[in-house]
């Protein structure tokens, strides 16, 4: 759980995708993930967490149904979102957060 918190806790913004492993439509956001990475670089950290291995984690967010998408600036949540979004979606959120 410290673990966690050092990673959200950074100047630049943390995108954290709670997802499961039997989840279809984490599937279909991994992809779209990768893509907002590759258009943002360094200005955004990606963070996966499965949420059958990290319980406590999941259950700390509140984190009821996957995907869940929680964006954290400075350690602070600011946006979060269950289910799918388009990538430029998804980018407009975080451009929009800072």
């Amino acid at each position: 759980m410290s673990k966690f918190s050092e990673l959200i806790n950074q100047d630049t913004p943390v995108l954290v995708d709670f997802f499961a492993e039997w989840c279809g439509p984490c599937k279909m956001l991994a992809p779209v993930l990768k893509e907002v990475k590759d258009d943002l670089g360094d200005t955004i950290s990606i963070i996966k967490i499965d949420v059958d291995k990290n319980q406590a984690l999941a259950t700390k967010y509140q984190v009821r149904g996957v995907p869940t998408m929680l964006l954290f600036k400075n350690g602070k949540q600011v946006w979060r979102q269950s289910g799918l979004l388009q990538k430029e979606e998804i980018i407009n959120i975080i451009k929009t957060s800072n």
